[in-house]
C-alpha cells in the first residue's frame, strides 16, 4: 500500500512546472537567438548586429611589465598607481611625505625606510613614493614594474 501512495505522490507536478519545455509557453532558443537579444539591449533595443561584439585591446603601455634594474645610490620613483615586485635584492621604501606604500600581499602600510619584501606586490597610489637599495648593500636590485617610473 505504502507504494501505491509514493507511485501517485511522485506523478504530481510541482506548482508552476505544468508547461512542457517546446511550448508557446515554455519555448526553447537558441544561443544565437540570445546573443542577439544581448546585443540588442547592449545598443539600446534598436535592432544591432547579431555577432556580439569583440572586447576591445588593453593598450600596450598600460598593461606591460617591465623589469628594472636599479643600481646603489639610486631611487626608483613610482608614478600614481604603479606596482612593482622586488624580485631580488634588499629594498627599503621612499617617500617624500608621512604616508607610506601599499602591500598588497600582506594588506600592510608600508613607511620610509622600511624593508620592502620580496615577492610581495606593491601599490603606490600618488607620486613622490618609491624603492631604494638599502643603505649598505653593494648589490642592485631587480624589480618588476607596471606602470610609470622615473629613476633618479
Amino acid at each position: 500500500m505504502s507504494g501505491t501512495i509514493l507511485g501517485s505522490t511522485l506523478n504530481t507536478p510541482a506548482d508552476g512546472a505544468s508547461t512542457s519545455p517546446g511550448t508557446t509557453d515554455d519555448p526553447v532558443v537558441t544561443k544565437s537567438y540570445v546573443d542577439q537579444q544581448i546585443q540588442q539591449a547592449l545598443n539600446g533595443s534598436g535592432g544591432g548586429s547579431t555577432n556580439p561584439t569583440t572586447p576591445s585591446q588593453p593598450s600596450q603601455g598600460a598593461e606591460e611589465v617591465k623589469n628594472v634594474a636599479l643600481s646603489p645610490g639610486k631611487i626608483l620613483i613610482a608614478n600614481p598607481g604603479t606596482e612593482f615586485i622586488v624580485r631580488s635584492g634588499n629594498a627599503v621604501i621612499y617617500t617624500e611625505d608621512k604616508n607610506g606604500v601599499a602591500d598588497l600581499t600582506d594588506g600592510k602600510d608600508l613607511l620610509n625606510g622600511q624593508a620592502a619584501p620580496k615577492n610581495h606586490l606593491l601599490s603606490f597610489p600618488r607620486e613622490g613614493r618609491g624603492i631604494q637599495v638599502k643603505e649598505g648593500q653593494q648589490n642592485g636590485l631587480i624589480v618588476m614594474v607596471r606602470g610609470g617610473y622615473t629613476i633618479r
